[in-house]
């Protein structure tokens, strides 16, 4: 594994007491993490790279990265050709963009290994990847196409400008949460809510400005005047007949927001939550803090 880059993650760790103020015994073998990325509209060879030295830097992890250069929105990755593809992983991050990947028993494999206790974390794109027919209405359960979003817990098919997003953390009794601060992000992308599942838990919101888009080829009208969009940006589920734990966010598009300590620390959290070594007070377990 790559070493951790302190200087870009240094604060996080402190503020949120996730290095011990003396060295803890190895008592547990590290977590072991897939991080599957690619895709289109992100920089994700650097964004793989912040993710993996600031979850190594925060918890006794090892992070191996998947990552295909296509940058297309059928990018597909070899390792879900096979049926164990999660074996030995003690939790899976999901980081690709493939909205036009419908190959459904391709999508059914990685389905299948979190319907069989396998945790996730999903983030941004993931969001929008592995969706057909009308995805753009709210999917019943069971359909055809609802499997992804029966995952993820929250359907989301599209999103606003980039522009700062308020994030308001709601869920404050929850462990990924619990002391944590509200923050405003730089430049980034608010993903609508078309649906929530009811085993989703809402742990913060997001609200941003938006400006109405004129009709196509239309000018802007100075009299339109913005308006505050507000959508779920971080939330939990429980899915499939295991109750797998997910967790996922929609914040990321950007490189200085997957590299803020703000962002690492939520979601290494929420990795330490799937994988259930996360402490109430949002500390990691006995024998997962960092020992870098």
């Amino acid at each position: 594994m790559r070493a951790a880059s302190l200087s870009l993650v240094g604060i996080g760790v402190i503020a949120l007491q996730f290095a011990a103020a003396a060295a803890e015994p190895a008592s547990a073998p590290p977590l072991k993490i897939l991080l599957i990325a690619g895709g289109c509209c992100h920089d994700y060879a650097t964004q793989t790279r912040l993710l993996e030295e600031g979850i190594e830097a925060r918890t006794r992890a090892d992070v191996e990265v998947v990552h295909n250069p296509d940058r297309s929105t059928k990018a597909v990755f070899s390792i879900y050709e096979k049926d164990d593809w999660a074996k030995g992983y003690d939790v899976v991050i999901h980081d690709e963009c493939s909205a036009d990947v419908t190959d459904r028993p391709y999508v059914a494999r990685i389905l299948q290994a979190h319907r069989d206790g396998v945790p996730a974390v999903n983030l941004h794109c993931a969001m929008h990847s592995y969706r057909w027919s009308d995805f753009r209405q709210p999917v019943p359960v069971g359909n055809d196409n609802a499997g992804w979003y029966e995952m993820l817990g929250l359907q989301s098919t599209g999103h606003g400008p980039q522009a700062p997003i308020d994030v308001t953390y709601t869920g404050t009794a929850h462990p990924v949460t619990r002391g944590l601060s509200s923050w405003r992000t730089i430049n980034e992308e608010l993903y609508n809510n078309v649906r929530l599942f009811p085993q989703a838990q809402t742990l913060a919101t997001g609200r941003q400005l938006q400006t109405p888009r004129p009709p196509k080829d239309a000018p802007a009208d100075p009299a339109v005047k913005p308006v505050t969009a507000e959508a779920v940006v971080v939330w939990t589920n429980a899915y499939g007949p295991k109750r797998t734990r997910i967790f996922s966010t929609t914040l990321g598009h950007n490189n200085e927001t997957v590299g803020d300590p703000r962002y690492l620390d939520l979601v290494t959290r929420g990795v330490l939550w799937a994988a259930g070594k996360l402490a109430d007070d949002g500390t990691p377990a006995a024998g997962y803090t960092a020992a870098r």
